[in-house]
């Protein structure tokens, strides 16, 4: 029923038909083939995700640390880490502010954490506050502070300030 054509192979006028010349003579729907139809530029790819930073388990750290893209510690980090994604390892300890779209942790933080998904593992050490749009906490995780939801955790509108308490009643 259809067939397919090369895009620069010229289509052959019926016997009745105008002349290729003629902007009109090709039938609805169709090239026109009185020039070769331009090229189309080739779409930027897009740029392939890199790859995350990893902090190995020998490595300390004094200092804050910012990217867009992702990081996974093992190591000791003193200091506020902010990342899309932010995998905090079993033998991994962050003493700072944790910031992240999507946080999950296996080892230790002290410090305030901050992500709309949150998700501590079974062997999670966290003392600080929480403040997310999800949380998951798996049993056997350990956890100190207290716990906020909000609609935009990281934007910082409705984070309380160390020191001051909130409305939630902590536990």
């Amino acid at each position: 029923m259809f067939s397919k054509s090369k895009i620069n192979d010229p289509i052959e006028p019926k016997s009745g038909d105008k002349p290729a010349s003629s902007p009109t003579s090709a039938a609805p729907g169709t090239a026109s083939t009185s020039s070769p139809a331009p090229a189309k530029a080739p779409a930027a790819a897009p740029k392939p995700k890199p790859a995350p930073s990893v902090l190995s388990s020998d490595l300390t750290i004094k200092g804050n640390m910012e990217t867009s893209g992702d990081i996974q510690v093992e190591g000791v980090v003193e200091g506020d880490i902010r990342a899309h994604l932010l995998t905090v390892g079993e033998s991994a300890t962050i003493r700072g502010e944790v910031i992240a779209d999507d946080l999950v942790v296996n080892g230790r933080v002290i410090g305030r954490v901050r992500g709309l998904k949150v998700r501590l593992t079974s062997s999670a050490r966290v003392e600080g506050d929480i403040v997310h749009k999800t949380i998951a906490i798996e049993s056997g995780a350990h956890f100190e502070g207290s716990v906020q939801r909000s609609d935009d955790p990281i934007g910082g509108n409705s984070i309380p300030k160390p020191g001051s308490t909130g409305s939630d009643s902590e536990s």
